[in-house]
């Protein structure tokens, strides 16, 4: 438990410097109204390559000798950890191979081979990567770089409660990220060392949640399965080596559903024009499990590397979520004018009409024969309901559809 002390992280902090970009503390006047605390945000989501996981793979890689370098570095990672990896070994010149899960975002596979490593796809999550991983660094003669179950690796993720602390030195709460350890630890170790009165929260998916299981049971367990959206911190077992650290700085964990990713993913994007991916939104969506108290929280937004198609999904559904996209389906005669009605009624609510599906074969009696389907975008649910009523109010009897996609 002595491995992780302040020389090693003061090393790391000024050894990172060659690579990472400052990301500077913002404020959220947003949360923070909504809160009901005072909200910063820690936009690792900009650093260099997309996510805060450069600090420990450059440290860590730092630490090796020129022999380990020279065998080649392998790791294995969901993307971001790949991308820091792959950074770091183009720095030192020497050559490197990720192994990645099959269903890892194409965004992520491809800026890691333009970054000069080898890609090898294998496995439905990272646990069966890391395996395969493992089994090739026996059988080349690779260095494994772990993405959180090494010290070092933790130690250069710590240099985030450096900055944190140095431009919030009165910060009451951090929020980090958890996928399998690596971030909490560094981060939760070096903020009790600095002040022990800082609280430091892991935030974890609520289909992945290994350390929050592994707290309860006091040791090390694994998940039968895992199943989230936040493919970045999709593991089922935390680090053993790091364990205890967790154990000993770590206050507490929330958990967070999907679904609220997704809203949250919205209300980044469009209040601080952030792009974060649904791992780095973990902790703003933990911000609404907080107690308003008027406590300093910074909430680390751990990356921003997101493929176009899942982006187009999570926008999507965040709409229809909050109802600024419904559809609904009417019955109407098969007589002139019908569309033009329904189109007036809508229209007189501030409806905005952006998809219609106008169908003439549902039925055989002319006068319910059509039937229109009409997709259309709202302020939210209670401007919804006004829409909806109106067309009630209207005789048109509006029956409400799961909206299909895209818009």
């Amino acid at each position: 438990m002595d491995q992780l002390n302040l020389d090693s992280f003061e090393e790391a902090y000024h050894t990172i410097q060659r690579v990472i970009l400052p990301t500077n503390l913002i404020k959220s006047d947003f949360y923070s109204e909504m809160t009901g605390n005072k909200v910063y945000l820690k936009p690792e989501n900009l650093q260099l390559t997309g996510a805060y996981k450069i600090r420990g793979a450059y440290y860590k890689i730092s630490t090796l000798s020129e022999e380990e370098r020279r065998k080649g570095l392998i790791t294995a990672s969901a993307g971001n950890h790949a991308q820091g990896v792959a950074y770091a070994a183009k720095e030192f010149g020497v050559p490197a191979i990720i192994v990645m899960p099959e269903a890892t975002p194409f965004l992520k596979v491809n800026r890691t081979r333009n970054l000069g490593a080898e890609v090898i796809l294998h496995g439905r999550v990272f646990d069966e990567s890391a395996d395969k991983a493992q089994e090739l660094a026996k059988e080349k003669g690779y260095t494994y770089v772990h993405p959180f179950d090494d010290l070092d690796v933790a130690t250069g993720q710590g240099s985030i409660a450096m900055e944190i602390v140095k431009e919030l030195p009165t910060v009451d709460i951090i929020l980090v990220p958890v996928g399998g350890g690596g971030l909490a630890t560094g981060v939760s170790t070096l903020a009790k060392m600095l002040n022990p009165k800082i609280r430091v929260i892991g935030v974890e998916p609520a289909g992945a949640n290994c350390l929050q299981e592994s707290l309860r049971e006091g040791k090390v367990v694994t998940l039968e399965r895992v199943n989230t959206i936040a493919d970045g911190t999709a593991v089922k077992t935390p680090g053993q080596k790091i364990f205890p650290y967790l154990q000993q700085n770590l206050d507490s964990v929330i958990t967070i559903e999907d679904q609220e990713l997704i809203g949250a993913f919205l209300d980044v994007l469009e209040n601080h024009k952030l792009f974060v991916e649904n791992s780095g939104l973990l902790t703003v969506a933990a911000l609404k499990h907080l107690p308003a108290e008027n406590k300093k929280i910074v909430s680390i937004l751990s990356g921003g590397n997101m493929d176009v198609i899942t982006l187009a999904s999570v926008v999507q559904n965040g709409l229809i979520i909050r109802s600024r996209i419904f559809t609904v389906s009417v019955r109407l005669p098969d007589v002139p004018g019908q569309l033009t009605k329904v189109s007036r009624v809508i229209a007189e609510e501030k409806g905005n009409i952006i998809k219609l599906d106008h169908n003439q074969f549902v039925s055989v009696n002319r006068n319910s024969s059509v039937e229109l389907t009409i997709t259309m975008e709202a302020f939210g649910e209670e401007h919804k309901q006004t829409i909806i009523k109106a067309l009630e109010d209207a005789g048109f009897d509006p029956v409400e559809r799961m909206p299909g996609g895209p818009y």
